[in-house]
């Protein structure tokens, strides 16, 4: 409705009800995202995320799948604003409706495809990173929907690897195929998931990305820095490198390292 009537034609009291109710909103998304990150033994894990205009369209959890092995997810609904913040809320109920009852990323991300193909017909599209982590074997099995590719920082070779996307976005096709893979992890890993707002935010001028070399730069000079020290060091990094400016995206990360 606000996006086919002049917001100048509105009164005071209509601009400050609209001003309530996306306010509203926000709480309301905010507070169906984790409020803290779980507690595995092995491991250390940091969030972030912030967006862009008062809803946001990126999600991240943690869930359990029913064999009580962990899940990890980012996401990113394409666009931002309150549309892409109501696609954001509608992931949270899937993803907690879907991963207790199976064992498979991939089972999911085909579960939720048929429901968006039905429900969005192809008028958007999200970008999902899905992972299940056995904390014991430290294999993580994942499934990555057209998002942009996680970083795997590897202190015992001192190398970064990223892990490429095994199918498209959800949404795109109706005929659905992602691919599973398996990673093993190994101690002093470093695991950064996170969503394109972070490696497309804009410089001052407005002519330099803030890039995949600069992030994976920050992670490899930061190595020996717990989870959330390094997740503060990359937000730090970004409003240097903004200068000031108001992000066009919103900003996820969640960070796992192996003890």
């Amino acid at each position: 409705f606000t996006t086919t009537v002049c917001l100048g034609h509105y009164t005071e009291d209509e601009l400050r009800q609209l001003e309530s109710e996306l306010e509203l909103s926000q709480i309301v998304q905010r507070a169906l995202l984790p409020q803290r990150v779980p507690s595995i033994s092995g491991y250390d894990i940091a969030a972030f995320s912030r967006p862009a205009q008062i809803v946001t369209g990126d999600y991240f959890d943690f869930l359990q799948f029913e064999d009580g092995t962990h899940g990890f997810v980012v996401a990113d609904v394409s666009g931002h604003g309150v549309s892409s913040g109501m696609l954001m809320t509608s992931l949270q109920t899937v993803f907690h409706t879907l991963a207790p009852e199976t064992d498979s990323p991939v089972n999911v991300l085909q579960r939720i495809n048929r429901l968006y193909i039905r429900n969005i017909n192809f008028t958007t599209f999200v970008t999902v990173f899905f992972a299940k982590l056995d904390p014991q074997s430290r294999i993580l099995n994942y499934a990555s929907a057209g998002h942009n590719p996680p970083l795997l920082f590897r202190r015992s070779t001192n190398k970064t690897s990223w892990l490429k996307p095994t199918g498209a976005a959800i949404g795109l096709v109706e005929d659905y195929q992602v691919r599973l893979e398996n990673l093993q992890l190994q101690q002093g890993d470093t695991l950064l998931l996170y969503t394109d707002g972070i490696v497309e935010a804009l410089n001052s001028p407005g002519n330099e990305q803030f890039g995949y070399d600069r992030l994976e730069e920050i992670v490899q000079q930061n190595d020996g820095l717990p989870a959330n020290e390094l997740a503060q060091k990359i937000r730090q990094s970004l409003n240097d490198f903004v200068q000031g400016n108001l992000l066009a995206d919103d900003i996820t990360l969640v960070i796992c390292k192996v003890r």
